[in-house]
């Protein structure tokens, strides 16, 4: 597909989506980001089978079966050890993507799908419990790596008109990946004992086909040239990734911050967290990333069953109702991705952390009052539906298109590194405190994820500032604007403080009130 050159009249030069950048993102978003919301939910239906598959084999080991506990607790491991290797894939994603690059890093990483596949379908055959475990752990390496250079080399190959919407592609595919483990999971196609194996390593099948077409793809333009110093090879990608279209601005925008980057090297995790001048970059992508996890959408993922078998669904129609619950996870994010560039981010972000933190109230309210209202039980379901359809429109997909967009190329793996690493510690956070959080506060623990939902909404409001079709020097300078403002703010009260000192019959106090209100900056 052709791609057109439109110029508006404020004379900045827009692109159309071409059937290259549109390939590439459904690639990478199939192979990749689909395999972290598949294997979120995969272990949800075979759990008895895994379970049952568990106390055989050490039966036949040591003649003696498990105790409920000890069963718990190794199926426990298998479902959040996927946390653990995320944890440290996203700890390691910044040290590939500069080695390998983006899309490098992505093709390279497929074969630890095709380890992991093997490892859990051939796991019943060798009766090895380990197997499965270490599988999990794999797995979760691939996920961590993915759910951060996914977003960076779609954003960095998209133009800044079609930055959002690309960049929210991934998280479509996750909610695809989690409806599909769904009706995977059904008693009729994989849900039963003998399917299990197949049912957990079926992930190699979209990485197969990722690894087979990917590869014929550019690498990142601004990874070529900013990191590379690879002009023709810059231009080539250009080409493809844009048609026919003039590049040569986008080369002179890249060129600019290669330019300001010459005397700047690849900063370190530490290095980024004591420079000043993207604090506030640092501080969004801290807050934005803890507040996506601490949510509580994972804790409502976990309970769904539950939370409908207390509305009075039929138990053997609940399997079909959260699998419903998968297709409002697809439109929501459908209706995030097609709105992006024409609301942006912040909308986006507010709107849904603020429907997610009035849907948290009402599942508090509604738990409270269904013992006396038998309506209300319908009420907590919709509520449900409300928190899942949140999260999908913004925060499922946003924080990690925003932590793109917000730091130069020097700065960016690690600023990866540190979002990525919160948003796992988060996510294996809340999977180990919610069911404690539950038993001691009852329906008002809903009421801690409504207060973080709301409290992460005011940070976004006041801090973060739309970055929608915007450069990346755009926005580096807008923090440097805000940075600047509160510096001189900061002067101003330190100047008054001097002179209320140095006052002894007061006019010099009111002197420095007035330079103040004189001086302030909006």
């Amino acid at each position: 597909m052709a791609e057109e050159v439109l110029i508006p009249p404020s004379g900045k030069i827009t692109s159309h989506l071409t059937a290259s950048l549109l390939a590439v993102a459904f690639l990478t978003s199939f192979g990749s980001s689909m395999l972290y919301g598949y294997n979120l939910a995969v272990v949800n239906s075979p759990a008895v089978y895994i379970k049952d598959f568990y106390n055989k084999t050490v039966v036949g080991r040591n003649g003696t079966g498990l105790s409920e506990e000890t069963l718990t607790l190794m199926y426990s491991l298998t479902v959040s050890v996927f946390a653990v290797g995320g944890l440290l894939g996203s700890l390691i994603v910044g040290m590939l993507v500069t080695r390998y690059g983006r899309k490098g890093t992505v093709v390279n990483t497929t074969v630890l799908v095709f380890i992991a596949a093997l490892l859990m379908g051939f796991s019943r055959i060798c009766g090895s419990p380990e197997m499965i475990i270490i599988g999990r752990f794999i797995t979760g390496i691939h996920s961590g790596i993915s759910l951060s250079v996914v977003p960076m080399y779609l954003g960095e190959i998209a133009p800044k008109n079609l930055r959002g919407f690309l960049g929210l592609v991934p998280s479509i595919f996750i909610g695809t990946g989690v409806f599909v483990a769904q009706i995977l999971g059904l008693h009729e196609l994989l849900g039963k004992e003998e399917h299990w194996p197949l049912f957990l390593s079926v992930i190699a099948v979209p990485t197969f086909i990722q690894l087979m077409l990917l590869p014929w793809f550019p690498e990142s333009p601004r990874y070529l040239l900013i990191e590379k110093h690879n002009i023709h090879a810059t231009i080539r990608a250009l080409k493809w990734y844009r048609a026919k279209c003039n590049i040569q601005a986008e080369i002179e925008e890249m060129q600019e911050e290669q330019r300001s980057l010459l005397s700047v090297e690849t900063l370190s995790v530490w290095k980024l967290m004591l420079d000043d001048t993207v604090r506030w970059q640092v501080l969004s992508v801290v807050v934005i990333n803890i507040g996506m996890q601490l949510s509580g959408i994972d804790a409502i993922w976990f309970y769904t069953n539950s939370i409908f078998e207390n509305a009075g669904i039929p138990a053997p129609e609940i399997q079909y109702t959260t699998a419903g619950t998968g297709i409002i996870e697809i439109i929501a994010g459908l209706i995030g991705c097609f709105t992006i560039e024409k609301l942006g981010r912040r909308p986006l972000m507010i709107g849904g952390f603020a429907m997610m933190g009035i849907c948290s109230t009402g599942i508090t309210l509604a738990l409270i009052l269904q013992a006396h209202l038998s309506f209300m039980r319908y009420i907590s379901v919709c509520c449900v539906v409300g928190i899942i359809a949140g999260f999908c429109i913004g925060p499922a997909g946003v924080p990690f298109l925003v932590t793109a967009e917000l730091f130069k190329q020097s700065h960016r793996p690690a600023a990866y590194i540190i979002g990525g690493s919160l948003n796992w510690l988060s996510n294996f956070t809340v999977g180990f405190v919610f069911p404690f959080l539950q038993m001691s506060a009852g329906a008002y623990c809903y009421l801690v994820f409504a207060t973080i939902c709301a409290s992460v909404a005011v940070y976004v409001y006041i801090v973060i500032p739309e970055t929608k079709n915007k450069t990346f020097m755009e926005i580096s300078q807008m923090f440097s604007k805000k940075e600047a403002v509160l510096e001189t703010q900061s002067l101003i009260h330190v100047d008054q403080l001097k002179l209320r000192k140095l006052n002894g019959y007061g006019g010099l106090e009111h002197a420095s009130v007035e330079f103040d209100s004189s001086l302030s900056v909006p």
